[in-house]
């Protein structure tokens, strides 16, 4: 991994719930800043789990008004840090090329910093339930940040409806956008609660065992 991970993707593909776990699983081994880079969408923003990544000891740089009854695209003084801090950054974009477009303020910055970005998908969201669909979403988020993806998750779940099924026919979605976007395939999420029955039917070496920590209201 670099010092800096870009998590990016469809709008309610998984992505923050995956930039949590990341986040979570570096911080048993360095130290890590959790950077929310979304100021489109108010809902699921990866900081209003501070306490769960408090807990990790994992630093959150958020929008100024996250968290609070004002929704204004703000971002903090300390966003300008990330690229002099010590330990992991894992920074948390919006979705799509509308909530990219921020990062590509930071394209200097970026010209020479360690960094991953990392494109999740999944195969049960519309607008990137085809793979040719999800690689044309991933060239108008490259195009909006000026920077380049570097491989694909495959996130494809039914929220609490998830089966081992879901998982197991997603994997040929996985490996489409992959050969598509001429991207290394990284890693395949499955819910902590059915990585072990995974592993017994296919011993993937991908595979990225998560904790469901994004849930909606009514979860």
């Amino acid at each position: 991994m670099g010092k800096i991970t870009i998590i990016s993707g469809h709008y309610g593909c998984g992505k923050t719930n995956f930039a949590i776990n990341m986040a979570i699983n570096l911080s048993k081994r360095e130290k890590v800043t959790l950077v929310d880079m979304d100021l489109v969408n108010p809902y699921f923003r990866s900081s209003d789990y501070r306490k769960i990544l408090g807990e990790h000891d994992i630093d959150v740089i958020a929008p100024v008004y996250a968290g609070t009854n004002v929704d204004i695209p703000s971002l903090p003084e300390d966003i300008y840090t990330i690229f002099a801090k010590e330990g992991h950054i894992v920074i948390d974009l919006g979705g799509d090329d509308a909530g990219a477009t921020v990062l590509g303020r930071f394209f200097t910055n970026f010209s020479d910093a360690d960094y991953e970005m990392l494109y999740v998908v999944n195969k049960y969201r519309n607008l990137i339930a085809e793979p040719e669909d999800a690689v044309q979403i991933l060239r108008e988020i490259e195009c909006a940040t000026r920077l380049k993806a570097t491989a694909i998750v495959n996130n494809s779940h039914l929220k609490q409806l998830t089966k081992l099924s879901t998982i197991t026919e997603a994997f040929d979605y996985g490996k489409r956008v992959s050969e598509l976007a001429k991207l290394p395939l990284l890693y395949t999420t499955v819910p902590e609660n059915l990585h072990e029955e995974l592993l017994a039917i296919d011993n993937m070496s991908d595979i990225y065992p998560v904790d469901i920590y994004v849930k909606t209201v009514w979860e």
